[in-house]
C-alpha cells in the first residue's frame, strides 16, 4: 500500500470519507453488540503527547485495543520532539518499531516534519492549526442523527482556531457551508486553513446571523491550550459569542449542537444548550473512538 498520513482533513478525498463513515458505522454496531473486530491484531500504535488530553488518549488507546492491537504511550517527558533528539531522528527510530503513530502537539510543522521521516502512517491528534480527527467524528455524528451533511449549513461561533480551520476544509471537500462568526482579531485565516476559495463559507459579524437557519451550531472554548496568557483578554472579546438558547432558536428547529469538549458552561456555551435536547456532545465524544478506529484500519489496511 502507498503510505498515507492524516495530518489535516484535506489529506483524504470525498470518496475516502464516504468509506470511513460507513466503516465507522459498522465498527460501532459491532462494538455495541460486543462482537470482536480484531482487524489490527499484532499491530502497535505509538501515541506521542506534547499537549495533554483526555478524549484523545482514551479514544485512541481504547480503540486500538478493541481492534486487537497494542499501544505505546509517550508524554512530553518521554519524547520531547525536537529537543532531546531531532524530530527527524525520532521519526526514523519510532517508525521502525511501531505500525502507526498519533501525535498531539503544538505546531503543524512538527507533525509534518515527523511524517516526512516516518516509515508508517502518522495521524494528527491535534495541532494549533488543525484537528481533523475531531471533525471526522463530528461529521460522523451528524450523519448518524440527520443523514448526509452535503448541502447543510454549519454555524461556527467563537475562535477562528484549529477546529474552525478544519471545518472549512471539510466544507470544501464534502459540499456543505460553514457560517463563521468570530470576534474582531480572532478571524479564520483562509491561508492557514489551507482552502482554495471562500465559496464554501460565509463570515458574519453577528453570531446570531451565523446561526440563522443552520443545521448544526458548534463552538469551542474561548482559550485553547497554549493561549492561557490571553485568557482575560479573550473573555472580554468573546462575551457576545456565547452559544445560548436564542442562537439555537435562530437555527433550524431540528438543529444539533456540538462541542469538542472540555466545555466551560457559562462561557462559550450556556448550560441549558449543552445539556439540552439538541445537544449531541456525548455521542460526538464517543464517536471519536469509532471514527478513529475506521481511520487507523484504513491507513494500515486500505478499504476492506
Amino acid at each position: 500500500m502507498e503510505l498515507k498520513h492524516y495530518l489535516q482533513f484535506a489529506d483524504l478525498d470525498a470518496g475516502e470519507y464516504a468509506y470511513l463513515f460507513e466503516r465507522a458505522a459498522l465498527i460501532k454496531r459491532k462494538f455495541k453488540a460486543y462482537e470482536k473486530h480484531h482487524t489490527l491484531a499484532d499491530r502497535t500504535l505509538a501515541m506521542i503527547f506534547e499537549k495533554a488530553s483526555t478524549r484523545t488518549r482514551v479514544s485512541f488507546e481504547a480503540g486500538m485495543y478493541q481492534l486487537g492491537g497494542s499501544v505505546v504511550h509517550l508524554t512530553t517527558g518521554d519524547s520531547q520532539l525536537g529537543r532531546a533528539e531531532p524530530i527527524d531522528d525520532s521519526a526514523k527510530v519510532i517508525s521502525r518499531m511501531v505500525d502507526l503513530v498519533m501525535i498531539r502537539t503544538y505546531g503543524q510543522d512538527k507533525i509534518e516534519q515527523f511524517a516526512r521521516h516516518s516509515r508508517v502512517p502518522v495521524i494528527n491528534g491535534l495541532t494549533n492549526e488543525f484537528h481533523p480527527c475531531q471533525i471526522l467524528a463530528d461529521i460522523f455524528t451528524f450523519i448518524e442523527h440527520r443523514g448526509s451533511i452535503a448541502g447543510k449549513t454549519v454555524a461556527w461561533v467563537g475562535d477562528g482556531n484549529n477546529m474552525a480551520n478544519t471545518w472549512l476544509q471539510a466544507a470544501e471537500l464534502l459540499d456543505f457551508k460553514v457560517h463563521v462568526s468570530t470576534p474582531g482579531g480572532y478571524e479564520v485565516d483562509q491561508a492557514v486553513a489551507g482552502i482554495r476559495s471562500s465559496s464554501s463559507y460565509k463570515v458574519f459579524k453577528n453570531p446570531m446571523d451565523a446561526c440563522r437557519n443552520a443545521d448544526l451550531v458548534t463552538t469551542d472554548v474561548w482559550t485553547s491550550m497554549g493561549y492561557e496568557a490571553e485568557n482575560e483578554a479573550r473573555k472580554k472579546a468573546f462575551a457576545d459569542w456565547r452559544v445560548d438558547s436564542d442562537m439555537m432558536r435562530a437555527a433550524k428547529t431540528d438543529a444539533l449542537f456540538m462541542h469538542c469538549l472540555p466545555a466551560h458552561r457559562g462561557e462559550e456555551v450556556e448550560a441549558e444548550v449543552i445539556d439540552g435536547p439538541q445537544s449531541v456532545v456525548w455521542d460526538e465524544a464517543e464517536n471519536r473512538m469509532h471514527a478513529q478506529k475506521a481511520l487507523m484500519e484504513y491507513l494500515l489496511l486500505g478499504k476492506l
